[in-house]
Parts: C-alpha cells; sequence; structure tokens
C-alpha cells in the first residue's frame, strides 16, 4: 500500500517522495509519485494525558478509553501514557487495573504516575491528602498494579534517593517535578541519571537569577529533556522560545490533557476535583491551572509559530518524547519501523492517521 503522500519526514529530514507500507510497517520511502498530496510524518507520542474526549483517566472504564483513544486519534497521536495524577492509593491501584494496555486506538505506551512523592510546595492541582513522603513498600505496591512506564517524583524529598535507584533497576523512566529543588538538588539527581523534567517551570521552584532551581539546573545541561506544555496559557510564547533557544533537540511536547480536550467547554472532574474548561484553560475553582484543552497537534503547530522549523517541532513531538521512553522504534518514520504515520496537508491539519499502517482516523 502506498499512502500517497509527495514527501516524508524521514530521520527529521523532509524527503520528497511517496511511503509504502507492507504488513504493517514500512517498506519503502522516497518511493516516486506523480499525483502525491500532503506529508506523512511520525505519529505523535504524548508522556501525559490526564483524560481526552470527556474521559477522565482516574474514572474510566475499557470503554472510556476506547472513547477517548479515537479522540486521541483525531489529533494525531499514535502512542501515548495514560496519567494518573496524586491519588488515594486505593483508588490510584482500582484506577491502574483498568488501564487496557492493549487497546484499540493508539498504543498505550504504559503508564504515567505523576505523584504521589511530590513536593508539598508545589502541588498544583495535586490533592495534599493523596501526597507522600517517598515510600519504599508504597512504590512496590504501586510498582505490581500495572505496567509504570515514568513517575513523576520530586528529588529533594528525603528518602527519594531509594525510590530514583528502585525506578531505574526497573528500566522504568523517572522525572522530576512538582519539586521544589534547587539547582543542587536537582544537578544531584541529574548525576544518578535521571534524564527528564515533567511539564518544566509548571509546578517547581521558580528561576531566580541567583537560584536558578530545577529548571535553570535542566536547561544548562545538555543531557536532559525537557517537556513542556506549549499551549500559551502554562507558558508565556517568549518562555517557549527561550526553552527552545536553550535545549533545542532535547524539547519534548506534552499535553497535559484531561477530560475536557477535544470536547466543550463546561465542568469537568479530574479525579476527586472538579475543574472548568473555559477559553482555552482549565483551573479549579482557585484558579489553579489543572491540566489543559490542547491538542498534540496544536502543540506542534504552537511551536512552528514560534520560528521552529516544522521538522524540529515535529520531532518534539515525535522522536524526543520516545526517547525519554527509551524505545527507539516508535516516534520515527523510516523503513522496517512500525507505520504509525500521520499525512498533513499544507495547512498542517491532519487527513489521515495510521496505527500500524491501518488507517484509523480520517479528517
Amino acid at each position: 500500500m502506498k499512502l500517497g503522500v509527495e514527501a516524508a519526514l524521514v530521520g527529521g529530514v523532509l524527503l520528497a517522495g511517496d511511503v509504502e507500507v507492507v504488513d504493517g510497517r514500512i517498506a519503502r520511502v522516497g518511493v516516486a509519485s506523480a499525483n502525491g498530496r500532503g506529508i506523512a510524518v511520525p505519529g505523535f507520542i504524548d508522556l501525559q494525558v490526564n483524560g481526552f474526549g470527556g474521559v477522565d483517566f482516574l474514572e474510566a472504564d475499557a470503554a472510556g478509553y476506547s472513547r477517548a483513544g479515537e479522540a486521541l486519534l483525531e489529533t494525531g497521536v499514535t502512542g501515548y501514557l495514560p496519567t494518573l495524577i496524586t491519588t488515594p492509593e486505593d483508588e490510584l491501584v482500582a484506577a491502574m487495573k483498568e488501564i487496557p494496555i492493549v487497546a484499540e486506538g493508539p498504543r498505550i505506551l504504559g503508564i504515567h504516575l505523576e505523584g504521589p512523592f511530590l513536593s508539598p510546595r508545589r502541588l498544583g492541582a495535586h490533592p495534599p491528602s493523596a501526597r507522600r513522603d517517598p515510600d519504599p513498600e508504597l512504590l512496590e505496591r504501586l510498582l505490581a498494579a500495572g505496567p509504570v512506564r515514568i513517575m513523576t517524583l520530586a528529588p529533594e524529598l528525603p528518602g527519594a534517593d531509594g525510590l530514583i535507584e528502585a525506578l531505574q533497576a526497573r528500566g522504568i523512566t523517572v522525572s522530576c517535578g512538582h519539586s521544589d529543588a534547587t539547582s543542587e538538588q536537582a544537578n544531584a539527581a541529574f548525576d544518578r541519571g535521571v534524564r527528564t523534567v515533567t511539564h518544566l517551570f509548571n509546578a517547581m521552584r521558580p528561576f531566580e537569577h541567583r537560584d536558578p532551581g530545577i529548571a535553570g539546573a535542566a536547561l544548562a545541561r545538555d543531557d536532559v529533556i525537557v517537556q513542556v506544555i506549549a499551549d500559551g496559557v502554562h507558558l508565556a510564547h517568549d518562555t517557549v522560545k527561550l526553552v527552545w533557544h536553550a535545549a533545542a533537540g532535547r524539547v519534548a511536547l506534552v499535553t497535559d490533557a484531561m477530560a475536557a480536550a477535544g470536547v466543550a467547554d463546561g465542568a469537568y472532574s479530574l479525579g476527586s476535583l472538579e475543574a472548568v474548561a473555559r477559553d482555552g484553560a482549565v483551573r479549579l475553582p482557585n484558579g489553579v491551572l489543572a491540566g489543559s484543552v490542547l491538542t498534540m497537534i496544536d502543540a506542534v503547530r504552537n511551536l512552528h509559530a514560534l520560528g521552529v522549523d516544522l521538522a524540529d517541532a515535529v520531532g518534539a513531538a515525535t522522536a524526543v518524547p520516545a526517547d525519554v521512553l527509551g524505545l527507539p522504534t516508535i516516534g520515527r518514520l523510516d523503513v522496517d519501523l512500525p507505520a504509525d504515520i500521520v499525512v498533513l496537508n499544507d495547512n498542517l491539519d491532519i487527513e489521515t492517521v495510521f496505527v500500524g499502517g491501518e488507517a484509523r482516523a480520517v479528517a
């Protein structure tokens, strides 16, 4: 099967010609095509999705994941991590057990546990009653409940070192976030092998000229991937530009989407929390941001609109998040790789989304 495109983004370079798919994998690129339209790019990878299409993942069942997955496909996401915020243990375990790791729609790549081992000073929308100090026994119970792929934690908490070591020993990505870490504390975690930061600048120690904190430490290094929510709400456009200038090639776009994403404004739940989506933002009654309504295609468009080359903006939604997970066969378009592909037109609208070579969403 040929996709009928005029070019494809292969290895970060736009290559003229069509893409041929055989048995769910990419067989050839640069295939001669006289009437091709649009460009093929790798399917988007989202590391942080709390819910989507009216579905809250803390309360979802298999049918809910199916609905959310179909809605995510329409935004170009072919692989994602259901993300569960800080929640009482019994509710968190129950929610983890509902996640269908083999599912219709985009590939579910594992679970992102955002908490509960977070700084009490940087909780954001996370309920303080469910926050916990580092507890190895609790960690073991959570890891036994489902396939955790990423855990966000505050590295400065007493006992966090042991959790980081235990997670890394199991091949689970540790991401620093919801943290009051100083730059010294952050660098200590990075020196121990932590290689990414959850939604840079949000819910972390502010950057100051004599106290750059965890954000400054991450930007100053060349071995840490920084995740950003490029919705124009969580970060100012100039902040995103600054991040890109400091960390081009190691910026991962995330949406932090919640149930209101992909549907109308109104009242929605984020676990036990009630939030209102209005005018592109989601807030708790006290005004604190509670996730976003951002889609990944809009994140790519937003980054590109700030002057970032399209190939690099797509890379921030594909290859770079795949690197966070240590998965070299996703987030890329090349021969012998799975045919998880998004076809874009000249206006960066999504024409078709393929998962394993099968057309799963068509505009």
